[in-house]
C-alpha cells in the first residue's frame, strides 16, 4: 500500500472507533511508523515498506481502543521539551504550560531560585522551569516510583541531572524550606466525575494522579511554612474552580493572590505569596 492508502485506511478505522481527531491522529501514527514528520507524509506517495506498514496498523489498532495518542507514540511535546510518557504518568497538557509560564514570570528577577515541584509526574513542570531558567535549581517530589522513573528518564533526556533533584515521598516528603517558589499540578478531578471523562483519560491515565482527595488543600497548607518571605505558591486548578482555590489561599494567609488563564482563556492557574 502507498503512504496515502495507509493514511486513508487508518483514518477510517479511527473514525469508526470514535476517536475525536481521526485524520490528525492517523498522520501522527503514520509519521511515527515511517520516521517522518507529518508534513513529509504528503511529499511521499511511495509504497510504504511492509514492516513499517505493519507497525502502523498495530499503532492504529492501539489508538482505536482509545489508548491516548501520547501513550501510543511513547512521547509528547511540552514547551521546548519532548517527554517520554506512558501510563505511569499523566500526559502533559497545554494548560500546564500556562503554569510554567507563570512560574517563569514570578522567577524572572531571581538569579538562582530554589524551586519545589510537588507531584512531579513526567517531570514536565520541573524540567521546563530548569530548561528555561538557567539559574533555577528544582527539587521535585512524587509518591509514585513509576512516575519518578519516567521523570528520571526525561531528566536525562533534557540533560538536567545537575539542576533537577527527584525525591520519592508524599507531598513535601519531609523537606524543609525556604523555597523561592513552590508549584504543583495536583489531582483535582472529583471521584464522581471520572467516568464522565473521555475514555482516553478515564480508562488509561493513572487514577491516583487524577482524582482529588484534598490534595490541593494539603499542598497549600504545607507550602506556606516552607516558602521564603513573599515567595509564591503556583497551582493548576480544575476548570471553574480557580476562585475557590483563590479563596482557600486567602483563608490560609497568602497574599497578592492572582488568577491566570490558559491558552484557551480558561481560568486555570492560581498563585499567592507567603507573607513577608
Amino acid at each position: 500500500m502507498t503512504v496515502r492508502d495507509l493514511l486513508v485506511a487508518g483514518t477510517e478505522e479511527l473514525e469508526r472507533a470514535g476517536v475525536p481527531s481521526p485524520r490528525v491522529d492517523a498522520e501522527w501514527l503514520l509519521a511515527h511508523a515511517l520516521g517522518l514528520s507529518r508534513t513529509e507524509l504528503y511529499a511521499n506517495g511511495d509504497a510504504a515498506p511492509g514492516d513499517r506498514a505493519t507497525v502502523f496498523r498495530e499503532l492504529v489498532a492501539r489508538r482505536a481502543t482509545r489508548e491516548p495518542l501520547a501513550y501510543v507514540l511513547g512521547e509528547w511535546g511540552f514547551r521546548r521539551l519532548t517527554l517520554r510518557v506512558d501510563p505511569r504518568v499523566l500526559i502533559p497538557r497545554p494548560e500546564t504550560e500556562a503554569v510554567v509560564e507563570r512560574c517563569l514570570e514570578l522567577l524572572a528577577d531571581a538569579a538562582e531560585p530554589r524551586v519545589l515541584d510537588v507531584g512531579v509526574g513526567s517531570g514536565a513542570i520541573a524540567l521546563a522551569i530548569a530548561d528555561e531558567h538557567q539559574g533555577a535549581r528544582v527539587l521535585a517530589t512524587d509518591n509514585s516510583p513509576g512516575a519518578l522513573a519516567v521523570a528520571e528518564e526525561n531528566r536525562a533526556r533534557a540533560g538536567l541531572e545537575n539542576r533537577v533533584e527527584l525525591v520519592q515521598g508524599e507531598l513535601f516528603a519531609g523537606l524543609e524550606g525556604p523555597f523561592d517558589l513552590v508549584v504543583s499540578n495536583p489531582p483535582y478531578v472529583k471521584p464522581d466525575e471520572v467516568e464522565a471523562l473521555e475514555p482516553e483519560v478515564a480508562r488509561f491515565e493513572p487514577r491516583e494522579a487524577l482524582v482529588a482527595h484534598g490534595v490541593t488543600e494539603g499542598i497549600a497548607e504545607q507550602a506556606l511554612p516552607r516558602l521564603g518571605p513573599g515567595a509564591p505558591l503556583v497551582l493548576e486548578t480544575a476548570d471553574g474552580e480557580a476562585h475557590d482555590v483563590a479563596d482557600l489561599l486567602g483563608r490560609l494567609g497568602y497574599e497578592q493572590i492572582t488568577i491566570g488563564k490558559d491558552l484557551a482563556e480558561r481560568e486555570r492557574v492560581v498563585d499567592g505569596r507567603a507573607p513577608r
